[in-house]
């Protein structure tokens, strides 16, 4: 699904221009701190900016061309929209407000059935509740429900987890990382947590002051000093994809292998050769000229020194590394975030082999 926009949307104070043409498979991340034109984007995708201008056309049918006149109204879009907030009508209960939209779908043959849809988010105890006894996550659970029962060609979500503890995030993400490949509907996912972002997309885009800065696949954009922008600089690092090569029950871990060597992790309870991706913070990375030992550090890594940063006014330095035994096309770095006293101490170089010293990795099945 092809998704093109040439809009501006102005408002007192900013103004969101944007001329992209987004190719819609899977979960394409919008990230940008707070006011970077986000949520602006997808109201405008949704056609609740009523003050849009410019062209948006989706799969080659026009949704706004404002200088023909043409705006296609919300409901004639084929567009869904779940919120932060889950907005459940509060006088309905769950199945009430399921019905509601499944009544109202857009007409199409390959439109998820209800109790399809019911199974795939495990609504099933919940339909003859209230909304207003439900938690935050199931709460979130219906309103995604609601949405694909609308029958939508593009799923919109606008930091749907935002409002959520850690716990409740944790549950709810398996079930939209599986909505894409389940219901074959793309989604725009809307967050400024890397964490997400590196857990459920493909791709990522983002928005700084109402324009795009970075764009493309998010193993390469949350590399980038746009990504860090928006995470901050003690959150920043990489993102790769590896696959499980064995469990080791006597300690409850398992190892994976990346660039043919490999790491081991607090037990995935998932088959060997299952891909996973892993993300590894800048801060988690140390470097040393040969491999340690006597020490707790289990996963070290053979790398090559890549590229230098230094700040003349600031304490640290960044390294970023190239992973040694890396296949043709396939390209997992790493960075480090290390003080520039101990740059200066091991008098690093490019091209230098060293070792990369991994304290801490945070992983999920890949998307």
């Amino acid at each position: 699904m092809k998704l093109e926009c040439m809009i501006e949307v102005r408002h007192p104070g900013f103004t969101l221009r944007l001329n992209e043409t987004i190719e819609c498979t899977g979960i394409t991340a919008v990230m940008g701190a707070s006011g970077s034109g986000k949520s602006t984007l997808l109201r405008a995708l949704a056609g609740l900016e009523t003050g849009a201008r410019g062209q948006i056309t989706l799969d080659d049918e026009i949704l706004l061309d404002s200088a023909s006149g043409r705006c296609l109204p919300p409901h004639r879009r084929g567009i869904g929209y779940v919120f932060q907030d889950a907005r459940l009508f509060p006088h309905r209960s769950v199945r009430g407000n399921l019905h509601y939209a499944f009544a109202r779908a857009r007409p199409g043959a390959e439109a998820p059935g209800f109790d399809e849809v019911i199974t795939a988010l495990d609504l099933l105890p919940l339909l003859d509740r209230r909304t207003a006894g439900l938690s935050g996550g199931e709460r979130q659970r219906v309103a995604i429900a609601r949405a694909l029962l609308a029958h939508p060609r593009l799923l919109l979500m606008d930091e749907p987890l935002a409002a959520l503890d850690r716990k409740r995030k944790v549950e709810l993400l398996p079930y939209i990382r599986q909505l894409p490949a389940h219901f074959r509907i793309p989604i725009l996912y809307v967050s400024h947590a890397v964490e997400e972002v590196a857990q459920l997309a493909g791709d990522v885009l983002i928005l700084a002051n109402g324009s795009v800065v970075a764009r493309g696949a998010v193993q390469t954009v949350l590399e980038q000093p746009e990504a860090e922008a928006v995470s901050g600089p003690f959150e920043g690092g990489v993102v790769f994809d590896a696959r499980v090569a064995a469990q080791v029950p006597e300690y409850v871990l398992t190892e994976v292998e990346v660039a043919g060597q490999r790491l081991s992790l607090p037990q995935i309870a998932v088959p060997v050769g299952t891909p996973v991706r892993l993300r590894v913070r800048a801060r988690d990375v140390a470097i040393a000229l040969a491999p340690v030992v006597g020490t707790s550090i289990r996963n070290q890594l053979a790398a090559r020194v890549l590229r230098l940063d230094t700040d003349p006014a600031g304490a640290y330095a960044e390294v970023l590394l190239g992973l040694v035994g890396a296949q043709p096309g396939c390209d997992p770095h790493l960075r480090a975030r290390i003080t520039r006293e101990s740059l200066a101490t091991l008098d690093l170089a490019l091209g230098q082999p060293v070792w990369a010293l991994i304290k801490g990795v945070s992983f999920d099945a890949a998307p």
